[in-house]
């Protein structure tokens, strides 16, 4: 359904009705929604270490051996050829892929004992993206109401919308393959009011100087200040007759409204993603693609506010071609990317040096704006690599021991947790569930796993079925 929104007969400015209510829901908490959050603690069961977190998935598994598990004693089928560096923390060695990174070890707690038992794609990224466990038929897509939420929608429901953006924002794009929508990337069960804000760049040139453009946070050409509060003020006229009188839903949906025009009329959310506000050389510093822009647009939004910002790694060719880039197996052919080696392939523009600069450059301008320590950074994939290196000269999908490094947040830096075998095949000492990064992520905004979040039949149900690495703290 259009509305015109126009007490002067103006029909120049036409807004949908379901956009409208889509981005109310950013930031909305529905009146059933407040009922339920005040079943909850109405505080946090242990002094909060974090403020925000930016959760950052490297799509299609990244190698642990060739990036933070190396295995210099391995047989060279193993080890491969590259070689351990030392970092600034003695003792703890990763891969020279990392060379920037090394320098940031003090502020690194690697958990080298992550595992599960699927070596899909599809499961392995629905499991990591839920951050609980797996539903009994593992089916990985489309998102459904009945799914346990992303942590994002837990902690807004949990802490409530932070004034003028969104509680949870996905960058660039959400995450999907070819029409494939994966679970966690929504609030589930505990209804549309605490999905994310999906940022949705055009998928195309992931290597090319990338500058965002968020759109629906702006008012179409020529609409003033003036002019949306002189249509907010007619649509409350129209609808508060109908919301008084027709109960829960319809105060709801003008809720979802006010909230709608709230951002639309925010100059702190639109300030928020707009990288040109930026010194060109930071925005250097990141890198000038998809990857750097993403990484420093995270940390603009936690500065403004934002709680919990997903940034996903994937490539897109110039042809809008995507390539899982750290699903490093090799191929006899040509892929997007123009790599056919598996080694080429991690250490090719697109992964590893990429990687490296964005991820250095966030650790330093955290650290240098006095954001790190509210602000917990976690980076993972789905799983890891086998050990042994195929005849592609890349490796395949290994579940069974992985690694997923955290900072900040109250992290404890210059740390390793858990320990893999001498392959880096299994775990041997502390493993980790994917559930209980969940819960390590809850247990720094304070909350346990066991503290209740409600369905929309008011149902309580865990956070989270996983047992956070309280020792990472």
């Amino acid at each position: 359904m259009m509305i015109t929104l126009t007490p002067s007969g103006d029909r120049r400015f036409r807004i949908k009705r379901r956009d409208l209510l889509r981005l109310g829901a950013l930031a909305a908490v529905s009146p059933s929604a407040l009922s339920h959050a005040n079943a909850s603690p109405s505080s946090t069961s242990h002094p909060p270490t974090a403020k925000n977190c930016i959760y950052i998935f490297l799509c299609g598994g990244p190698s642990q051996l060739d990036m933070w598990d190396p295995k210099p004693l391995a047989p060279q089928e193993i080890r491969g050829p590259f070689s351990p560096i030392d970092t600034n923390v003695a003792g703890i060695q990763i891969g020279d892929l990392l060379p920037l990174t090394a320098g940031h070890a003090d502020k690194l707690a690697i958990i080298r004992s992550m595992y599960h038992d699927s070596p899909s794609h599809d499961v392995g990224i629905m499991y990591t993206l839920l951050a609980d466990s797996l539903p009994p038929n593992r089916r990985a897509y489309p998102p459904e109401r009945s799914d346990h939420p992303g942590v994002g929608a837990i902690l807004k429901y949990l802490l409530g919308s932070p004034p003028q953006v969104p509680a949870w924002v996905t960058v660039p794009r959400p995450f999907t393959t070819g029409d494939r929508f994966y679970k966690g990337q929504s609030s589930g069960f505990l209804g549309p009011s605490f999905d994310p804000f999906h940022m949705n760049e055009p998928k195309r040139d992931s290597l090319a100087n990338k500058e965002f453009s968020v759109e629906t946070l702006s008012p179409p050409e020529g609409v003033t200040d003036r002019r949306l509060d002189d249509r907010q003020a007619l649509l409350r006229q129209i609808e508060q007759p109908f919301a008084a009188g027709s109960g829960s839903s319809s105060t709801h949906m003008l809720h979802n409204y006010e909230k709608a025009f709230s951002l639309l009329s925010s100059d702190g959310a639109r300030r928020a993603f707009d990288l040109a506000r930026e010194r060109d050389s930071l925005r250097d510093q990141y890198g000038r693609n998809e990857y750097g822009q993403s990484f420093l647009l995270a940390r603009r939004l936690v500065e403004a506010g934002v709680r919990v910002v997903n940034v996903f790694w994937t490539y897109y060719g110039p042809d809008g071609c995507q390539f899982n880039l750290w699903d490093n197996h090799g191929s006899e052919n040509d892929v997007c990317g123009g790599y056919k080696n598996g080694l080429d392939m991690i250490r090719g523009d697109y992964c590893c040096p990429a990687f490296d600069r964005a991820f250095s450059a966030l650790l330093d301008d955290l650290s240098d704006r006095g954001l790190l320590d509210e602000t917990l950074v976690s980076v993972g994939g789905e799983f890891g690599r086998t050990p042994k290196i195929n005849k592609f000269a890349g490796r395949d999908h290994w579940p069974h021991c992985y690694s997923t490094v955290l900072a900040g947040g109250g992290v404890r830096g210059g740390q390793v947790y858990g320990e893999s075998d001498r392959q880096a095949a299994y775990v041997k000492t502390a493993p980790a569930r994917v559930e209980d990064l969940g819960a390590t992520i809850l247990h720094a905004f304070g909350f346990d796993p066991e503290t209740a979040v409600h369905d929309l039949t008011n149902r309580p149900v865990r956070a989270s079925k996983g047992v956070p690495l309280a020792a990472l703290f």
